[in-house]
């Protein structure tokens, strides 16, 4: 059946191109893609690109969801299931990067702007079945300090420079992934918080929305 088809071909398409944690690419096979993007475009949604959701925002391209949830995981497996404790997600979009990071974590939080995404994200993601994850109509910026700190924050779109209210709500040990940049020349960054202080290391050249202040 086409759907698995095309499925297998992207997964294999990441994997030559640099995902090799196989959790991650068995995350990609399994959330429905499909059911995160507008009809009109459910026969692209196993096609390695973005996505137009509406409201000026995209679907990530599933390598750049690959990419970044395996750069917020602990080398090895981390030694526990799920390998996370809390996550922070900074976008939660149309709720597909929210999904595939789901089992990783024992608790996702995700922070949306817009709260016609937020509400559409949160029904869609109830409707599939996750129970880990907690919702706030808020400013990406300022990240969620009452539950803070969190094990591995991910950014779904590109700041000019990482916000100082994300850095401090790291664990010791924690990773932020965060796209950086202005639009045409975005590094995907990783910031580890180390006894030594914060540690940035360039994953890839990259292309996100920007990411905006306050609430709409």
């Amino acid at each position: 059946e086409l759907p698995n088809r095309t499925r297998e071909r992207l997964i294999q398409r990441l994997g030559e191109n640099g995902i090799s944690n196989t959790a991650v690419l068995e995350r990609i096979r399994s959330v429905p893609r499909h059911l995160f993007v507008d009809e009109a475009l459910a026969s692209r949604a196993y096609e390695d690109t973005a996505l137009p959701i509406g409201q000026g925002q995209t679907i990530s391209q599933p390598w750049v969801v690959a990419l970044m949830t395996q750069a917020v995981l602990p080398p090895g497996n981390g030694g526990g299931v799920p390998p996370l404790g809390k996550v922070l997600e900074v976008g939660t979009g149309c709720g597909y990067q929210t999904a595939v990071l789901s089992p990783f974590a024992r608790t996702v939080f995700t922070i949306e702007r817009l709260a016609g995404l937020q509400r559409a994200a949160r029904t869609r993601l109830n409707e599939l079945g996750f129970g880990n994850i907690r919702y706030r109509h808020g400013d990406g910026f300022q990240g969620w300090p009452g539950q803070a700190p969190f094990d591995a924050i991910l950014v779904a779109a590109a700041p000019a420079d990482v916000p100082e209210a994300l850095l401090e709500q790291l664990a010791p040990g924690g990773r932020l992934v965060i796209p950086v940049g202005p639009a045409g020349q975005q590094e995907l960054l990783r910031v580890t918080r180390t006894p030594d202080g914060l540690q940035r290391e360039l994953l890839s050249q990259v292309s996100f929305v920007p990411l905006v202040e306050g609430m709409g």
